[in-house]
């Protein structure tokens, strides 16, 4: 971290521009933390403004993390809300039923995407079940890489999972390469079963054949957003799936 401080002000004690705002350089765009910034305060504000990204790329962080135009972007209605709560509570009585003799069910979220639609199935299902979670990146600027080889793992499981029945749960299969990397992976720890429970895919962006045992929906290949799916950060939260044009 990279504290920024500003002193030349403050030399002889005769200008108090109230507190310094500490700037987190690890990440990007930066995160201000400590008080609300003051626009009237002309040692801060320039400075801020300078560090605050413009570009509608949304690998760039979008339009503007203070409060820009992205604030103002309703995501177009793909999935609502309710067709998804119908979906889980589907997928959750399918799942409860495979697994019914099963005394402990190991559900396996792939962060961050999964996390929404993780919480809503295991809070619906009915038989004993845990979590856990794995967290992968892809090279490049999407899932869209042209080799498997591509995929690396940043956060491992924290329990073993040999001989433990497992349903790998994920936001979104694209190209599949990630989620085929991650059956590789996750089938040479000798768990007792192995399946995946996948809340949208896009047929028609699949490059890797990989099984998906639990469906919730096929979609056409736009940017989609919401129960977890994101734009450069944004929309995760969103109660349904929506469609935004990054490039409009």
């Amino acid at each position: 971290m990279v504290a920024c401080f500003i002193t030349s002000c403050r030399r002889r004690g005769t200008v108090d521009f109230g507190p310094v705002p500490v700037v987190e350089m690890s990440g990007y765009p930066p995160r201000i933390k400590g008080e609300d910034l003051d626009d009237s305060n002309p040692c801060v504000a320039g400075k801020i403004r300078s560090l605050t990204p413009k570009s509608k790329n949304p690998s760039h962080g979008g339009i503007d993390w203070l409060g820009g135009l992205m604030s103002e972007i309703t995501p177009e209605v793909l999935i609502s809300e309710e067709q998804i709560h119908k979906k889980v509570q589907e997928l959750a009585v399918r799942i409860s039923a495979d697994y019914a003799d099963c005394d402990d069910l190991l559900l396996v979220g792939i962060l961050k995407g999964s996390f929404i639609f993780l919480s809503d199935l295991s809070r619906a299902l009915t038989i004993p079940r845990s979590v856990d979670f794995m967290a992968l990146s892809t090279y490049g600027d999407s899932e869209s890489t042209d080799t498997d080889g591509a995929v690396r793992m940043i956060m491992d499981l924290r329990r073993n999972i040999t001989g433990k029945h497992v349903v790998v749960v994920e936001d979104i299969v694209d190209t599949g390469y990630t989620l085929s990397y991650l059956l590789r992976n996750l089938a040479a720890r000798q768990p007792a079963s192995l399946k995946t429970c996948v809340l949208v895919e896009k047929p028609e962006r699949r490059e890797v054949f990989t099984q998906i045992d639990y469906l919730g929906f096929s979609i056409p290949d736009v940017w989609v957003v919401g129960c977890g799916l994101d734009w450069a950060e944004r929309f995760r939260t969103l109660p349904y799936i929506g469609i935004v044009h990054p490039d409009e």
